[in-house]
This record gives C-alpha cells, sequence and structure tokens, in this order.
C-alpha cells in the first residue's frame, strides 16, 4: 500500500516538474497582449477544467471500486494508481502551495492528507469519491457564484442592442452600435433598451431605470432631461444626444467596479479562514496522536472534520449575494468588506448641505416695510428673478406660482451683478425693482430700515438667506430663504433606529443655533457645527478613538478626506459619479430613501454569515460522534461532508430567490405596459 503511495507522490513530482519547465518557456515567449487574453478566458478555462476532472473522478471511482471488489492483477492497479493521481493533481496542488509557498498547514493539507491516507488504506473507491467530492464541491461554488455574479450584473446591465437607429440629415439609419461616437443623435422608441448616456433633445418619454437607480416608477424624461444605458423605454419616443457609449457608459463604470468587489474577501471569510488554519495543526497534532487508540480510519474522520473549506465556500457567496439584494434596490456596493462591516457600526454621521437638506430652497418668510403688502414684494421679487438660473430665485418663482401672483413683464434694461443682486424696469410700470443682498442695496445708495437690518441678523444666525426688495429707491421688504430638508429624512432616520443603530449626529458648516434647531427637529443625539470640510475627518476620528465604529454619509466627492477616514462611507450623490465618489457604498437615486435597506441588508449578511459558521460544524461533530458511537467508516464520513457543503451551499444562495421573484414580477408588469402601450397605437 505505502508503495503504491510512493509512486502516486513520484508520478505527482514528475508532472509538477514538466509543467513548471513548460510554463517558464511559455511565459518568455508570452507578449502583454496574449497575457491579457489569457487572463479574459481564465474563467470559462477553470469551469472546463471543473467539469473535466470531475468526469475523469467518476472514471477513477469505477476503476477503484473494481479494484477494490474484484480485480487486483498488477495492470489493474497501475490503471487504478494512474487514474486517482490523475483526478489528485488539483488537489495536491493546494496542498503544495500551503506547505511550501504560504508554509502554513491548513486544510488543504488536511484534506490531502485524509485522501493519500484513505488511498493508502486500500480504500480506493473512497479516495476516489473524497477527491471527486473535492472537484464537485468546486464546481457547484463556481456554477454558484457565476450564477450570482451573472444576477448581480443583470441588476445593472440589460441585454444591450447590437444595432441602433442613428439619424443622421432627417433620415433614420440602422447601424452597428459600436460605430456610435459621442454628439451623435439616435432614436429610441417605446419597448428599446437605452444604449447610451446622453440628453434627449427631442420627443417624450417614460423610462424605466429601477435598475440603475431603485426608483420603483418610470420617470417621464424630456428634451433637456439625462438618460443612462440599460434603462427601458416603457413608453415613448425620444432622440437622444451620445455623451457616452461603450466601457464610458455609466453601467460600464459600475459592472468594472462590481466585478472589483465580487473577489473581494470580507473580514469575516478571513477571520473564520484564519481561525480554521490556526486549529488546523492542533487537529493534525490530535488525529496523530489518537492513530493509537482508533486507528488509521479515525485519523482519517478527525482530520477531515476540519471547517476551513466550508468557510471559504460559504461566506463569499453569501456576500456575493447581498451585494446582489443591494444592487437590487438600488445600492451600489463598491466592497462587500462595508457591507460587512455596517453591522458593526455604532455612530452614523451625516453631512447637513446637501445629505439631509436639498439643494432647492423655499421661502420662510416676507418681511414688509414702507407700506407695501407680502404679496407685492413677492411679486416684485418674482419681476426681477424671472429669467435668472439660481436656486433663491427658483424658490421666489415657486412661492409667487403658489400665491398665484400676476408677474409684471421687465425691459430689456436689466442688470445682474454676481453675488451682489439684480436690477429691472417694469415694462408697464414706472419702477426700477433691485432684488439682493443688503450691501448691494448699500452700494446702491439705498438704506435698509431697521427692522430688515434686524431680519437679516436673526437670518444669519438661524443659517438662513436674505434678500432685500427695493421699487425705485426705497426698501419694500425682505424674503427670507432657507435650504428644504429631504421629505424622507424623518422617515429614514426612524427605520435606522428600528435597525439598531444606537448614535445618529449631524456635521455642519452652518452656525450652532440653526443646526442644534435642526439636529433636535430630527431627533438627533449630537451635533457638530462651524464644521470645515477638513475638520470633519478629525471628528471622526476622535470618535474611532472612542472606541466607536464610524459610518459616514455625505457627499462622495466634496466629504472624500472623512469617507475615506470612516470605518464605513456612503454616498448619496447618484449614478452619474461613480467614478470619483470614493465611498464604499452609493444610494444610486440620489436620495437617502434606501439608507436603511442596507443596513438591514448587512444585517442579514451579518446573520447569514454565522449561521453558515455554526452550520460548518455539524457536519464535523457528527462524523466524530458517528465513529465513536456508531463506528461510522471513511465513506460515511465523506457523503456527510458532500450533504453538508451543498447544504451549505444553498443556504448562502437563498437571499437570490427573493430577487428572482421580484424581477419576474417586474417584467411582467413592464412588458403589461408595453402591450398596453402598443394596442393604444
Amino acid at each position: 500500500m505505502l508503495l503504491e503511495l510512493g509512486i502516486v507522490f513520484t508520478v505527482y513530482a514528475c508532472v509538477r516538474f514538466f509543467e513548471k519547465n513548460r510554463h517558464s518557456k511559455h511565459a518568455e515567449n508570452t507578449s502583454v497582449k496574449q497575457t491579457q487574453l489569457a487572463l479574459a478566458e481564465t474563467v470559462e478555462a477553470e469551469k472546463k477544467e471543473q467539469q473535466h476532472y470531475l468526469k475523469m473522478s467518476g472514471v477513477a471511482m469505477g476503476i477503484g471500486a473494481i479494484r477494490q471488489f474484484f480485480l487486483t492483477s498488477p495492470p489493474f492497479v497501475l490503471l487504478n494508481i494512474a487514474a486517482f493521481t490523475y483526478i489528485a493533481v488539483p488537489h495536491f496542488k493546494s496542498a503544495e502551495n500551503s506547505l511550501l509557498k504560504e508554509r502554513k498547514i491548513d486544510g488543504y493539507v488536511l484534506y490531502f492528507l485524509a485522501d493519500t491516507t484513505t488511498f493508502a488504506l486500500g480504500q480506493y473507491f473512497a479516495a476516489a469519491l473524497g477527491v471527486s467530492l473535492f472537484h464537485l464541491s468546486r464546481l457547484v461554488v463556481s456554477r454558484a457564484k457565476g450564477h450570482s455574479k451573472k444576477m448581480l450584473l443583470d441588476v445593472f446591465e440589460q441585454q444591450q442592442p447590437q444595432n441602433v437607429w442613428l439619424l443622421r440629415d432627417g433620415i433614420e439609419l440602422e447601424v452597428p452600435l459600436a460605430t456610435i461616437k459621442n454628439s451623435d443623435i439616435i432614436i429610441v422608441k417605446t419597448g428599446d433598451i437605452v444604449p447610451v448616456d446622453g440628453i434627449v433633445t427631442e420627443g417624450i418619454a417614460s423610462i424605466d431605470q429601477h435598475a440603475l437607480t431603485g426608483e420603483s416608477r418610470p420617470l417621464e424624461k424630456l428634451p433637456g432631461d439625462q438618460v443612462f444605458a440599460a434603462t427601458v423605454v416603457v413608453a415613448g419616443k425620444i432622440c437622444i444626444k451620445v455623451e457616452k457609449s461603450g466601457q464610458e457608459t455609466t453601467i460600464a463604470k459600475i459592472n468594472q467596479i462590481l466585478n472589483h468587489s465580487i473577489d473581494v474577501k470580507t473580514n469575516f471569510q478571513l477571520k473564520g479562514e484564519k481561525w480554521a488554519d490556526t486549529w488546523a495543526l492542533p487537529v493534525l497534532g490530535i488525529a496523530f496522536f489518537s492513530l493509537p487508540l482508533f486507528g488509521p480510519v479515525g485519523f482519517v474522520i478527525i482530520i477531515s472534520s476540519h471547517i476551513a473549506t466550508k468557510i471559504r465556500v460559504t461566506a463569499p457567496l453569501s456576500t456575493l449575494n447581498y451585494i446582489s439584494v443591494a444592487a437590487y434596490k438600488g445600492v451600489l456596493v463598491k466592497d462587500g468588506r462595508a457591507l460587512e462591516m455596517l453591522s458593526q457600526v455604532d455612530v452614523v454621521l451625516f453631512d447637513k448641505t446637501g445629505t439631509l437638506t436639498q439643494q432647492e430652497n423655499e421661502v420662510t418668510q416676507i418681511i414688509v416695510s414702507s407700506n407695501y403688502q407680502e404679496k407685492e414684494i413677492l411679486t416684485y421679487a418674482a419681476a426681477a428673478e424671472r429669467y435668472v438660473a439660481h436656486p433663491i430665485a427658483k424658490a421666489i418663482l415657486k412661492k409667487a406660482e403658489e400665491n398665484h401672483c400676476t408677474i409684471p413683464l421687465v425691459t430689456d434694461e436689466s442688470k445682474y451683478q454676481m453675488g451682489y443682486g439684480i436690477t429691472v424696469n417694469l415694462e408697464d410700470e414706472d419702477k426700477v425693482i433691485r432684488v439682493g443682498s443688503p450691501r448691494f442695496m448699500l452700494s446702491e445708495g439705498i438704506s435698509i430700515p431697521s427692522e430688515i437690518e434686524a431680519a437679516e441678523k436673526q437670518a444669519h444666525l438661524e443659517g438662513h438667506s436674505l434678500v432685500v426688495v427695493a421699487i425705485n429707491h426705497q426698501v419694500g421688504g425682505a424674503i427670507e430663504l432657507q435650504t428644504m430638508l429631504r421629505p424622507e429624512v424623518k422617515r429614514v432616520l426612524k427605520q435606522l433606529r428600528q435597525t439598531g443603530v444606537k448614535h445618529l449626529a449631524i456635521v455642519s458648516g452652518d452656525h450652532k443655533l440653526p443646526t442644534q434647531k435642526l439636529a433636535k427637529s430630527l431627533g438627533m443625539d449630537r451635533c457638530y457645527y462651524d464644521i470645515t470640510p477638513e475638520n470633519k475627518a478629525d471628528i471622526v476620528e476622535q470618535l474611532q478613538k472612542a472606541g466607536k465604529s464610524v459610518c459616514f454619509v455625505g457627499d462622495g466627492i466634496n466629504d472624500a478626506i472623512a469617507m475615506k477616514k470612516a470605518n464605513v462611507s456612503i454616498s448619496i450623490h447618484g449614478a452619474t459619479s461613480i467614478a470619483t465618489d470614493v465611498a464604499e457604498i452609493v444610494l444610486m437615486d440620489g436620495t437617502l430613501s434606501h439608507l436603511a435597506n442596507v443596513f438591514e441588508i448587512s444585517n442579514n449578511l451579518d446573520s447569514k454569515l454565522r449561521s453558515n459558521l455554526k452550520l460548518s460544524f455539524v457536519p464535523s461533530v457528527m462524523k466524530i460522534g458517528g465513529f465513536l458511537l456508531f463506528n461510522f467508516g471513511i465513506l460515511t464520513a465523506i457523503f456527510i461532508s458532500a450533504i453538508f457543503t451543498l447544504v451549505g451551499v444553498g443556504n448562502a444562495m437563498l437571499p437570490l430567490i427573493g430577487i428572482e421573484h421580484e424581477k419576474t414580477g417586474n417584467k411582467i408588469g413592464i412588458d403589461n405596459k408595453q402591450l398596453t402601450k402598443k394596442s393604444v397605437d
């Protein structure tokens, strides 16, 4: 038996020597381009290799069974040795890598010892079966990961069309998508997938962009609106000016990020593998010391009870599948470790401006002076701001519309001074209207009434804006504005509390009073005011030194320093800037709506990883207990391992079931809308 094992090792050594020589010669003759092509084909090659070894394992099992129970002639013995050695080569390589390169004893080494010892014991069928299950588990995991990867990428990317309709000189031409260039005008209709990122130039369409942003309802797109590749035209027809195509599109950049995040090991997996590897040597020692008591069969069962392989199988699968769940809800996870870490977060820091508040302003009050009425002041201000593309102007015009103000026309003699104010002449009235800051009024020789000065000071304390309105050379009043709170904020903060987040805080560059007022209205635990962008990172560091795990939610570009310092960073900057966004997690719809979902997904991932860890101990206990109490043999132990490996994979894949059901439902809904539209047409 030992002689046969020696032959197996000798043959393997010769195979490895031949492979290394061939590899070194091949490397010398391989260009960079060939290397890139080889990398692109690696996944498919590995899949074919696993399938091949699994088929050959079936042959080796048959040969092993025949030799063990029927034939023992020398030619058949050599055939059995050759078959076992052939299928065991990848198995042996893993053990060789651990021993010689990584210089450690781990699960690969233990399983290698278990299978070779089984072969040496004359249990040729069981030895071949053990190696077969090694290949089977690799194939099952590979296919499961492949399925998960495909689902994850499919969440964001629809099947792109091969051809598109190009508008050239008023004529629609069908051309290959690959020939499209920036600034080309293409046409998409009901049922089409938008193939590029661009701007609508003509037409109206209802676009389903759930796959990209997580928004549940189709959005109406008008001329001037932006559209993204991989979104679906539910109804309508639009012309799109191409801004980005191919690998430059948002969806292509998302896929590049996802391909990176898919293969990153989580901290849980790394800790689990380290813990399992730490126990590998003690397990081997126990197995050796138990040899006199339990014999070689007991030795094999003890060392094959190691759990490292199960952790390597289930942990990455679980993480990958929950990244898919997040993606389906409109959340891009760039790093699986961030999703895992989120369940351990103690403090969530919110940047105020642009995160808790919108970029838009709203009118809070109108202060009148010199016997003018509020509606008059609002009407004159709206007339002056009518053609100004500024957030304050938009807020004033919106308020005027709500109050049904009749806005007078102005002449072409308007003057706009950046940062100060605007001067206009009314067309039907002999009046000059000035709207701007108190400094602007003083520069125009207009004095500020005391009540307006008092209002300006109070607005400054509260972090609000104040614009003064003057009619001719007299101040008639002022309009106070503030940034609008996001409508979803209070609901999201309540949901965060329910997920177990203990501490919520605001970080703001505003003054003390407005920041404290906002924090109190939202039920925040703490607020930091008068904070510069550089100091935000210092606050994160202070909390971490106090033993806190910090999540920073803000703008993934402007808050880059604080985000890099935080344990987890989440950006609400949306899909348009993912390439420059430093955050590890991006809320693709540009709102906080899905923030609580991310924490919930993280908690579910943590629960799944822990349940899989517990599950990995069950077969070990069953095998050792069965051997001691019921005289289980090696074959029975192998079957137990196989069953629980499949159970672990199945448990890790469960999160995808809900996604597949939802995707099916959404597809039916979209198809019905398209059919309805076509029937109407």
